[in-house]
């Protein structure tokens, strides 16, 4: 058993974090405050193969693994969860594109969003459907035409600021069988967006709800097949799941990094702060939880790569484990400096916000538990 990184992958985590400090880092807090992330930032990105990280090659993507994807995560997450998870986003519906969509929607839309001069977002969660998300009541009538879609999208990161969207939306009966997934441009006639939500973290990125009032999809924009559309989602949650664990990952260990430089300069009772044995136990607790974290996360990535029967139990194992331990170490990094760390300008309150909700997303850790629990109660019959 061998739990290093290759040398490719090391040089990707390398080349990830080397951006995110030099491209990312500096203008954070500035992107919090504007409430959003120039788009002349997402071809960069792409010029180092990031946006389509587990596009296939045949597809002009960079074909990586689950495990290699995290690695980019956590990298870039060292420098802002926010843009680390938005681009995420992009990258799960780059993947169905090129996995479920037919040639005409393939050829339309993968390759500007491999440039990513088209930016995606995804749009499963409505204002009466969130766990529930087979509940959805968004709704797509066949046409001569294609489909007419109307229903509206809640919480959706890039409402109206996205090029194009992923929209699940119902084709047929009640239930997860009638569910399909369709693509939708941006600037569709019916299509709109409410308010700017004020959110708690995650404030870079512009969330909407997106509203559609009969728009008028073509046929050749639904992915795959009808009524799979909830199995093609389902099939993306867990490496949505292990991505967002790898951006609570990053940050907490950015956080951990900060503090440790941190109390090395703040003086109090005539020493260094972290000559005080009672912090430095403190310091000791993080550094072991942000270790178990990351082989956790990275075994789980591990069996969804190898195609392990229990990777999706250990995906949303890891994705619990992993979101809880990031928000308790760097909430502990806020009390470790002091009134500094309530501060803006110390990047640290920040990462509090942000994290917070990946306890929520892809999947909330009540669900997690839930799955997990299934999967010993069904071992054990």
């Amino acid at each position: 058993m061998d739990f290093s990184l290759s040398e490719e992958q090391s040089a990707i985590f390398d080349m990830a974090r080397d951006f995110g400090s030099d491209r990312i880092a500096p203008n954070a807090l500035a992107w919090e405050k504007d409430g959003t992330i120039p788009k002349e930032l997402w071809p960069e990105l792409a010029q180092l193969g990031f946006g389509g990280l587990y596009v296939s090659e045949e597809s002009g993507g960079a074909g990586l693994t689950r495990l290699d994807a995290t690695l980019v995560f956590e990298a870039l997450s060292m420098a802002c969860p926010s843009v680390a998870a938005f681009l995420s986003i992009h990258n799960m519906c780059a993947a169905m594109l090129d996995k479920f969509g037919a040639d005409p929607v393939k050829e339309k839309f993968l390759p500007r969003a491999l440039t990513m001069e088209t930016f995606f977002s995804y749009c499963l969660t409505e204002p009466g459907s969130g766990s529930d998300a087979a509940a959805l009541k968004t709704r797509a009538e066949r046409t001569n035409e294609g489909y007419r879609m109307t229903g509206t999208k809640a919480f959706i990161s890039g409402g109206g600021y996205s090029d194009a969207y992923i929209v699940m939306a119902r084709t047929g009966d009640a239930g997860p069988k009638g569910i399909s997934a369709l693509v939708i441009e941006d600037g569709t006639v019916g299509l709109s967006f409410g308010g700017l939500e004020d959110k708690m973290g995650w404030r870079s990125q512009p969330t909407r709800q997106v509203q559609m009032d009969d728009c008028p999809i073509p046929a050749d924009h639904l992915l795959g097949e009808e009524g799979q559309g909830f199995r093609y989602a389902m099939m993306g949650l867990d490496g949505g799941r292990l991505n967002i664990a790898a951006c609570s990952l990053g940050a907490a260990q950015a956080a951990l990094d900060a503090t440790l430089a941190y109390m090395g300069e703040r003086k109090a009772f005539g020493t260094s702060i972290d000559q005080f044995q009672g912090l430095q136990f403190r310091l000791a607790d993080m550094e072991i939880e942000l270790q178990a974290a990351r082989v956790f996360l990275r075994q789980a990535a591990w069996k969804l790569d190898t195609g392990a029967p229990d990777a999706s139990t250990h995906c949303a194992m890891a994705k619990k484990f992993v979101t809880e331990c990031g928000s308790k170490i760097v909430d502990q990094c806020l009390q470790l400096h002091g009134g500094y760390g309530y501060l803006a300008d110390y990047g640290i309150e920040k990462l509090v916000r942000d994290l917070r909700v990946h306890q929520i997303l892809e999947g909330t850790n009540e669900i997690m538990r839930v799955l997990v629990a299934r999967a010993l109660l069904s071992a054990r019959a």
